[in-house]
């Protein structure tokens, strides 16, 4: 694994976690869910990273809710970090927005729509803080190389790479679990984004639906085909979030699938 500031239980033999809302709504609720998520952990010896996004450039509608404000929702996460002595991760949309996040953040995430923009990757990269790359949903886990290499030709070897899922029609998105051992072939630690990946996006709404039901049947078998951690958006009413509700575990149901996963990673070990 990666040596991240704050990752405790590395030592565990087990997968890390990277869990929290979808986006960052209010200080309230991300303590909340910080709070509960390092019980946990904590408990099963899990490497936590707490996740939440300062701000959704990638929204459907116009009026579909996009942030709080940068600043505010950035603080909110470096609060998380220092309260419950956590890492965290953030998304990032432009090349200017790498700086801003990484003086709160410990981990810049690249969305999965802009895996290939060189700029971002390398203004990422330039910041010495890990960069966890979400595969693009139209490209296959081997193609997942030429980005590591965009990340470490800038001079950071801290990459993680992340599935989420590959297009299956206009409306619908597949797991192709063969992406798995494909990007770990790159020598990075692999996640596999169980909530994202039930995603069906691009309903006649404007509002990304989801099947939450197979979150288990997918994390299962991430576990199962050696994934080296799990991304799992999690709220404790998915139904009033603000973003992704549709595809977000309910953190009353977290912690009964976190110990099912250990068990099985603990049989494939």
């Amino acid at each position: 694994m990666i040596e991240i500031p704050k990752l405790h239980h590395t030592l565990s033999g087990n997968f890390f976690l990277m869990a929290g809302p979808c986006a960052i709504e209010s200080e309230e609720m991300a303590m909340q869910i910080a709070e509960r998520l390092k019980e946990i952990t904590d408990r099963l010896e899990i490497p936590l990273i707490f996740k939440g996004s300062y701000r959704k450039a990638n929204r459907s509608r116009l009026d579909s809710f996009t942030g709080i404000g940068d600043e505010k929702a950035l603080k909110i996460l470096q609060k998380v970090s220092r309260m419950f002595d956590v890492p965290t991760v953030t998304d990032i949309h432009e090349s200017e927005e790498a700086a801003m996040a990484a003086e709160y953040v410990d981990v810049l995430q690249i969305p999965a729509f802009l895996c290939r923009q060189t700029d971002l990757l390398v203004a990422a990269a330039q910041t010495g803080k890990v960069v966890n790359i979400k595969k693009g949903q139209f490209l296959s886990g081997e193609s997942m190389r030429y980005a590591v290499d965009k990340v470490r030709e800038s001079g950071n070897n801290k990459v993680i790479l992340t599935d989420r899922g590959n297009s299956f029609g206009y409306s619908d998105l597949v797991v192709d679990f063969r992406n798995l051992p494909e990007m770990k072939a790159t020598g990075v630690p692999v996640v596999m984004d169980v909530t994202h990946s039930l995603q069906q996006p691009n309903q006649s709404s404007g509002v990304t639906g989801g099947k939450p039901a197979l979150i288990e049947t997918i994390a299962k078998a991430a576990i199962a085909v050696g994934a080296d951690g799990l991304f799992i958006e999690t709220h404790p009413q998915p139904s009033i979030a603000k973003s992704d509700g549709a595809n977000m575990l309910p953190l009353d149901q977290l912690e009964e699938l976190l110990q099912k996963l250990v068990r099985i990673r603990q049989a494939i070990s």
